[in-house]
């Protein structure tokens, strides 16, 4: 599989290639200020199967650990790197030209979510990280 995408003005532009390792919506204050929006969805995939192919990045170190890229023009976020998720790349799943293409399968940082915020997607939900134990 290819996932073309890019930013809103069209300066940044890649591909991701081959199956994603998992796609989530995210619930955490700082991808909310990131987004301002009232959650992130990401999908992961090995750094080494996305190609940059017009642009250049600029990063964020927003937390200890966390580097966030976006564009530089228009200020679309675009990937998500930390530590922590060694061997992983997280692109804003709605970054790429068809985001349609790849299905969010669960919800994590849901201790942070608003509490004004109602999905009822039967998708499961992570108190923090779903490597952190089982869904709540």
């Amino acid at each position: 599989m290819r996932y073309p995408g890019g930013c809103l003005c069209g300066a940044i532009r890649f591909v991701a290639t081959g199956t994603p390792l998992w796609a989530a919506h995210c619930h955490c204050q700082s991808c909310r200020r990131c987004t301002g929006a009232a959650f992130a969805t990401f999908v992961g995939f090995p750094p080494e199967r996305i190609t940059f192919t017009a642009g250049t990045l600029a990063t964020y170190a927003s937390s200890p650990g966390v580097v966030r890229s976006f564009c530089r023009d228009c200020g679309t976020p675009i990937a998500f790197e930390a530590d922590r998720f060694a061997g992983e790349t997280h692109l804003y799943l709605c970054t790429l030209d068809n985001p349609s293409a790849v299905l969010p399968q669960m919800h994590v940082h849901v201790g942070e979510q608003l509490a004004w915020l109602h999905l009822d997607d039967n998708l499961p939900r992570y108190r923090a990280s779903s490597r952190d134990g089982d869904p709540i």
